[in-house]
């Protein structure tokens, strides 16, 4: 007969074994917990517990009257990293009770989504409920591999939600853009941070303390990132209570953490809306916050050769003759960048910068030229009018070629009066209106006077004494 220690029968004896398990697996979880990073450990279990997104979460808000109205459904999650995209999609699926799969546009491919198609088929089979799939960097998948998603969203298999740092009116195919709702999330504002330090203390580091200054600087090196927030105060409150201190000061806190650069995707849109914010100040004028956007971009690790050449953009689109200088200006100080480099150099192209936002302004060629380029690219091919062709050899010559130019240094004030330049059978076209600003009021001024002649020659009334000059066009090229 077996004999069970403690008099327990084999049924009994399970009990503890259970029990141990079970013990077991919560202090392996309990470890686990311990091991995740801070900002897994404080990744909110509510919608109540979200920091920030009050545009979208707060009362009568989109997202917050889904959650109470018990109505999930596909959407896109727009926003920079670290505010909380991922933590609104598993709380949806938390809310409703909703199977959820998480797949990384980064790590994944087809063999994922169909993996999900069909775990999804299963969980409609056995709980007639749709599954919430998440997908992280949606971006990042290309068309045919969104285009995966389309049947699922429409069927009700998926409550698709994907979260991207891009823009998804270039980064998301139209045709899942149009079956989702799209909702920008917005960076952390320094309240939000400084409530999300308040919870970590009081969660995982009660006996420390943080000074004002070092809040300070907890929250620049975050720039409205919660995860490089949370991350920044763990690496800093783990040193400190390594060495038993128990106030986090300023100092302590630029030891623990190494040198840290603003978030600053060179590919992104935040990339993008930052030149954008250089050109802009630029061109209404505002040296002080063209130099505050330039330093900006160089703070957050932008090649300086990219700033020179957008300053060179800037020179011939937004100022153009109203100061011609203005693009030697540039193109000087991208040389001295080019011979000095950083951070030497920067300082010319700063120069340029404040002498672009300065100078005056004017898009008239730059208008004069778009418009001409559609002209023309709508208009057929028009030969080239006789008396402006090139005649180098006698046989041109003879068939007309040239016939009939007037060379201008010839003609008084070396402007040949009358002659029209366009193809035959086009009136003359005008595109180039000089604006009343800087060196083109000049240019304006000369050519009203020149239009004036024209108009005078070609009503055949020039001053007596004007000579009219009839060289070939072989004999002076011009």
């Amino acid at each position: 007969m077996e004999q069970y220690l403690f008099a327990l029968t084999p049924d009994s004896a399970e009990e503890p074994n259970k029990a141990s398990k079970s013990a077991s697996s919560g202090r392996v979880k309990q470890a686990a917990d311990k091991a995740s990073p801070l900002a897994e450990r404080l990744r909110p279990q509510t919608i109540d517990e979200v920091v920030g997104q009050k545009h979208l979460l707060g009362p009568g808000q989109p997202l917050r009257s889904a959650f109470e109205n018990a109505h999930p459904h596909s959407m896109i999650l727009w926003g920079p990293p670290g505010v909380g995209k991922t933590t609104l999609a598993r709380l949806m699926a938390n809310a409703f009770d909703l199977p959820f799969i998480s797949i990384s546009a980064v790590l994944g491919g087809v063999k994922d989504i169909r993996d999900a198609v069909e775990k999804a088929t299963e969980n409609r089979q056995k709980t007639g409920c749709s599954t919430v799939v998440f997908v992280d960097e949606v971006h990042r998948f290309s068309k045919s591999q969104q285009d995966a998603f389309l049947p699922h969203v429409e069927s009700g298999l998926f409550t698709f939600i994907g979260a991207t740092t891009e823009n998804p009116s270039f980064e998301v195919i139209s045709a899942l853009l149009s079956r989702s709702s799209v909702y920008v999330l917005e960076s952390l504002k320094e309240d939000d941070l400084l409530e999300l330090l308040d919870r970590a203390l009081k969660r995982e580091y009660p006996t420390l303390t943080v000074t004002d200054e070092a809040k300070k600087i907890l929250t620049g090196l975050a720039d409205g990132d919660a995860r490089r927030f949370l991350n920044a105060l763990e690496v800093s409150a783990t040193m400190a209570l390594d060495r038993g201190v128990t106030v986090l000061d300023d100092k302590f806190v630029r030891k623990a953490l190494p040198a840290t650069i603003r978030r600053f995707d060179k590919g992104g849109d935040n990339f993008y809306d930052t030149i954008s914010a250089l050109h802009k100040s630029v061109r209404g004028s505002d040296p002080d916050a063209a130099l505050y956007w330039m330093c900006r971009m160089l703070d957050g690790g932008v090649d300086p050769l990219y700033i020179a050449r957008r300053l060179m953009r800037m020179a011939v689109e937004d100022i153009g003759l109203a100061d011609p200088r203005a693009m030697e200006v540039t193109t000087n100080a991208v040389d001295i960048y080019e011979r000095l480099g950083s951070p030497e150099g920067e300082l010319a192209l700063a120069n340029a910068v404040v002498y672009l936002s300065v100078a005056p302004k004017s898009i008239s060629v730059y208008q004069a030229f778009n418009k001409m380029r559609a002209f023309v690219k709508k208009d057929g091919t028009r030969p080239v009018p006789m008396h402006i062709r090139n005649a180098p050899t006698k046989l041109m010559k003879d068939i007309g070629s040239g016939a009939g130019y007037r060379y201008p240094p010839d003609e008084p004030g070396s402007f040949a009066a009358g002659v029209k330049y366009f193809p035959d059978e086009i009136r003359e076209y005008r595109v180039y209106e000089p604006s009343d600003r800087g060196m083109e009021i000049k240019i304006r001024d000369k050519l009203e006077s020149l239009r004036a002649l024209n108009a005078e020659a070609r009503r055949g009334q020039m001053p007596s004494g004007k000579k009219v000059g009839t060289r070939h066009a072989s004999e002076k090229e011009g």
